[in-house]
């Protein structure tokens, strides 16, 4: 993408995309560590955020929210945030962001544009079987210039994720890894094999991010870099150029 646009990891799932003179917040999760409880009924009891937010600047123009678990948006960013801010999000999610009190909810169904920026939808599977179920619904979100960036969102690697590469032939990718996982059932977000068929189906450029912040996230980013090859883990609060 182009040189002015950049990608900054806050932490975990949370987001600063900048393209042009337009910043973009991605799945805003504010809270101090330990402020909320741990994810239940998964291997340790810890009690999340487990590391701080890093000391960045958040200015942004709008917010994206690709679904509503706590771990994505939670109710020390529903306090910061303005009321007012333009917000986009599934459409399942509306009504409660409305109910939160934010003025300006943008449900993306297929297609929106902001600032010259258009936002696609696109479908995502938070695990397997009744899992997935258990967990939907959950979105991804394509930003679309001159170039594309696919934010995957939590999901594991599956036929839409390859359509989805197929369709718009992203130029950079950010995957939610971690392997978050409960006591029982697989994964609900990527893991090794899952990032490494996304390396396999694209020449994206690929980041992942979705670690070492969570209870139940217990992919660490020294073994998903250890076991792949050309996807790019930034540290918290590293700032990414496109």
């Amino acid at each position: 993408m182009s040189t002015n646009s950049s990608i900054r990891l806050v932490r975990h799932a949370t987001l600063l995309v900048t393209v042009e003179d337009t910043t973009l917040l991605v799945d805003p999760m504010f809270a101090s560590p330990g402020d909320n409880p741990p994810i239940q009924d998964t291997p340790n009891q810890r009690d999340n955020p487990l590391v701080s937010m890093p000391d960045v600047e958040l200015t942004y123009d709008a917010v994206v929210v690709t679904h509503r678990h706590t771990d994505h948006f939670d109710e020390a960013a529903k306090a910061a945030l303005d009321s007012d801010v333009p917000l986009f999000c599934q459409p399942a999610d509306e009504e409660a962001f409305v109910e939160d009190g934010f003025t300006n909810v943008h449900p993306v169904d297929e297609t929106a544009v902001f600032n010259g920026i258009t936002i696609h939808r696109t479908p995502g599977q938070h695990g397997h079987g009744e899992l997935a179920e258990k967990m939907a619904p959950v979105s991804g979100f394509v930003l679309e210039t001159d170039e594309t960036l696919y934010i995957a969102g939590d999901t594991i690697w599956y036929d839409a994720i390859e359509e989805t590469l197929d369709r718009f032939d992203p130029d950079t990718v950010v995957l939610n890894a971690g392997e978050a996982r409960f006591n029982y059932g697989d994964p609900i977000t990527m893991g090794v094999s899952d990032v490494t068929a996304v390396r396999e189906a694209t020449d994206a450029q690929i980041l992942a991010v979705h670690m070492e912040a969570i209870n139940h996230c217990l992919l660490t980013r020294d073994e998903l870099r250890a076991n792949t090859e050309n996807v790019h883990i930034p540290k918290d609060g590293e700032l990414v150029t496109l």
